[in-house]
């Protein structure tokens, strides 16, 4: 089996797919691995490593040509759909639920197309998780990211010309982002506060040493992945009016919310960032499926009348390049070694296991994923 990994062409990312470590492993499995010249480029890694790690280095229409099992952080540009093999198995982050083109582009090529975005949320698919490995890095980021914008520190000080109060950080969203930026802005020695729709997350907040804001909505919870479930518009209301009170005290505020497979939800309007204290650093770290912040914009710092800054930066996870590559470098391999066969040293693809189920979205020419077939 021939495994193809070409460069990431988007201009603006960092991270790179599969690292030499990952690369030596494969090989000493019996993968044969073509690269395409100056994948590490961006983390100053050289095709020599690659080549010692035991993959040979091609151009990039040979490496997408040849190749049985392509590995990508991105999507494929949709352009580069024909010069895939037939029957070739892709995996990458794919956003299906909004490149419904793209899905069926690669349905139509008999591509066998695995979305990483889609991995299942259970005990056994942990390791294979891109979704959360890059989300724990973006948690961590935007406390940095606020940081370095607020004009105060963290940490509680005392000093002979008095005490200067610790920042004030509320979280709203604790899944794997939010727990992340919790524990990141306690390590930094903020008094941190956190807001989840599900409660039973309450624990967790409170074991990094946070306050969880109660807030009575009725029945709420998560689904079975994992994930917190939609809520009804007077649900979402109710929600506003009850972190109000506690944004306007904050000096950060970072929202994580988002629904997976749909737009995320606006928690934070106009009339509330109008209520924050000027200079209060506002963290939309949902922008890109949407915001979670009326007025947020995706790679831009809004400065709003009042003096709040609203960072809608893309990306996040980019910004530390180096270990959001290495994680899902590991996600990757991971899923690979799951399914090796060692007697054809090939990748099985099978089509009846749960988690295999759960991820492929494409295979013998059809679009075959329960989910995006209901939608």
């Amino acid at each position: 089996m021939i495994i193809g990994i070409p460069k990431e062409t988007h201009p603006e990312e960092k991270r790179i797919p599969f690292l030499p470590s990952s690369v030596e492993r494969l090989s000493k499995k019996g993968a044969q691995i073509l690269v395409e010249a100056g994948l590490g480029k961006t983390l100053g890694i050289p095709d020599a490593d690659y080549q010692e790690a035991g993959a040979s280095i091609d151009g990039r229409q040979s490496v997408l040509g040849k190749a049985d099992l392509v590995l990508r952080l991105r999507k494929p540009p949709a352009e580069e759909v024909a010069l895939l093999k037939k029957g070739a198995i892709h995996i990458s982050f794919l956003d299906p639920f909004n490149e419904k083109a793209l899905v069926e582009a690669l349905a139509k090529a008999g591509i066998s197309a695995i979305s990483m975005e889609m991995i299942p949320r259970t005990t056994r698919a942990q390791k294979m998780d891109a979704l959360s490995s890059q989300a724990n890095l973006a948690g961590y980021v935007s406390v940095v990211l606020a940081a370095d914008r607020l004009p105060k520190i963290f940490p509680m000080l005392m000093t002979p010309a008095g005490t200067i109060s610790p920042a004030r950080v509320f979280i709203i969203g604790a899944g794997v982002a939010g727990l992340q930026a919790i524990a990141t802005a306690k390590r930094l020695g903020a008094r941190v506060e956190a807001f989840d729709t599900r409660p039973v997350v309450k624990e967790q907040v409170q074991s990094l040493g946070a306050k969880f804001v109660e807030i009575d909505l009725g029945d709420t919870g998560q689904t079975e992945g994992g994930y917190a479930k939609q809520l009804t518009p007077e649900q979402l209301e109710k929600q506003r009016q009850g972190m109000a009170k506690v944004c306007s005290q904050s000096d950060i505020v970072i929202t994580t919310a988002q629904l997976f497979g749909r737009r995320a939800p606006v928690v934070l309007t106009k009339d509330m960032v109008a209520e924050m204290q000027p200079g209060t650093i506002v963290v939309d770290m949902a922008v890109e499926s949407g915001g979670n912040v009326e007025g947020s914009k995706v790679n831009e710092e809004v400065v709003t009348v009042n003096s709040v800054r609203i960072i809608g930066l893309a990306n996040l996870p980019g910004r530390v390049a180096a270990h959001a590559s290495q994680v899902y470098s590991a996600n990757l391999h991971n899923l690979l070694e799951e399914y090796w066969d060692k007697d054809s040293k090939m990748f099985n693809l099978s089509l009846e296991d749960e988690i295999i189920k759960g991820c492929l979205v494409t295979h013998g020419g059809k679009i075959v994923n329960p989910i995006l077939i209901r939608k």
